[in-house]
């Protein structure tokens, strides 16, 4: 049985007091949005459509390869479905309805959802809240089965007492719903299209109508304004967090992380409070991240240790490694095993053998670093010439003494030793000490100048 997934995604959000789409705002790295049709692709349908609006441009460009739809205006969710009708099938396939903010709805919640549709039933997806305040009221029979759902602004007294509400998810028979909205009307407080109508509808039809219950709360909380995003955001965190630890990582505060992507853990890892990891993260067996990193689509091999407030982008850090404090590996930079890298240390597009060392206030932009290389402090490599990158080749055993400029492109032989203090802008020869520095002049009887004294 075919499955088609609608997300609707056309609302302006004005709470959010943004330019930008509601449903573009992120979680945990992602957009609401992105969140949503990554639930989608784990359902397997034959088609996912997304009915845009408010920014439509935007959406669309962040929609991928579903199919877009706009509403426009926007009168209300069944007008928002009734937009898509032409491209439902008339037959007993599923549709299943999720909001596009509504981020963190699991793939396999869904999945019961449209198992209990199963292309003959309108299924709710539902759940029972202490505050219900603003969200459509499920309405039942006496005997347990569902007769309506009554939204918030419509809703009487008794009505607004009960506790289980409908999430805005739903799954139903794909003929049958393309009747529905049709004949929907905008008779209501708000003079909108109610997607929630089409209740009534099917309980005139003899169409049985079944409720889903959801436990968990965080999978069907939206977003509305920045302090819902927040919350939702530490929601989501902790989601990741208590996934690590059951994986096996010992988190200092899982109350103070920060996955803001993908982290893949190996065994016996050590994170520390405040890091940030985003895009994809990949941490070998062992490995130690100190507190107030930030680490974006890198890889650290086994036994690496990252000490604290060291940021990681774009690079890897080999076995057994020591990097930081304050150190920072950009895109391109390829740390060999046991390689160290101290506090203030910056790396750009360079490779460091094994054993290499640069262990304070250095700069290394397009170089290729050879094994046991000793990188002094104050030493850069002038790798730009204001139009163009040149690289700096220093080979195995070279020690580069401190406050050293080497003018790219340049190679260092083999076990060169460059005495601290020289700009070396021509090769140095492998095994010798090679110096480049002004003749040192004292000048006796020179005096300091004075300030004149005021009058």
């Amino acid at each position: 049985m075919a499955l088609h997934v609608v997300i609707m995604a056309a609302g302006k959000g004005t709470r959010m007091k943004s330019k930008s789409p509601k449903v573009l705002h992120r979680v945990g790295g992602r957009s609401l949005l992105q969140h949503v049709l990554d639930a989608a692709a784990g359902l397997g349908a034959a088609r996912t459509i997304v009915i845009t609006g408010h920014g439509a441009d935007a959406v669309e460009a962040a929609a991928g390869t579903a199919t877009c739809v706009r509403q426009m205006p926007q009168l209300g969710t069944g007008h928002a479905i009734q937009q898509v009708v032409p491209l439902l099938p008339d037959d007993d396939s599923t549709v299943l309805i999720l909001n596009g903010d509504v981020p963190l709805i699991r793939a396999s919640t869904a999945r019961a959802l449209v198992a209990a549709c199963g292309g003959r039933e309108l299924a709710l997806l539902t759940i029972a809240l202490d505050d219900p305040t603003g969200y459509g009221r499920i309405v039942r029979l006496a005997d347990g089965s569902v007769r309506g759902i009554v939204e918030h602004k419509d809703a009487n007294e008794l009505q607004r007492g009960i506790r289980e509400i409908y999430t805005g998810i739903m799954a139903a028979p794909a003929a049958a719903l393309r009747r529905w909205v049709m004949a929907l009307d905008n008779r209501n407080a708000q003079g909108e299209y109610y997607l929630t109508d089409i209740v009534a509808l099917a309980v005139a039809d003899q169409v049985p109508v079944v409720a889903t219950r959801c436990d968990d709360e965080t999978e069907v909380l939206g977003v509305n304004s920045p302090l819902q995003l927040a919350e939702l955001e530490r929601r989501w965190q902790r989601r990741q967090a208590e996934a690590l630890m059951e994986a096996g990582v010992r988190l200092a505060d899982p109350a103070r992380l920060d996955v803001r992507g993908t982290l893949r853990c190996g065994q016996d890892v050590e994170i520390d409070v405040g890091c940030v990891f985003e895009g994809e993260v990949t941490l070998g067996r062992d490995v130690r991240i100190a507190s107030h990193c930030v680490i974006r689509n890198a890889r650290i091999d086994d036994g690496a240790v990252i000490h604290p407030f060291t940021h990681i982008d774009g690079a890897s850090v080999g076995a057994g490694a020591l990097v930081g404090p304050y150190a920072r590996l950009r895109p391109g930079a390829e740390l060999g095993p046991d390689v160290h890298v101290g506090n203030f240390v910056e790396i750009k597009n360079s490779t460091m053998a094994a054993g290499a060392k640069a262990n304070h206030l250095a700069y290394l932009g397009d170089a290729t670093v050879g094994e046991r290389v000793n990188y002094g402090a104050g030493s850069i490599t002038a790798n730009y010439d204001g139009a163009n990158k040149h690289r700096t080749v220093i080979e195995a055993d070279a020690h580069i003494g401190s406050n050293c400029v080497l003018v790219a492109p340049v190679t260092l032989g083999a076990g060169a030793t460059i005495g601290g203090g020289s700009t070396i802008s021509r090769p140095a020869p492998a095994g010798q000490l090679t110096v480049a520095r002004a003749k040192q002049v004292s000048l006796p009887g020179w005096t300091r100048p004075v300030k004149p004294k005021k009058g």
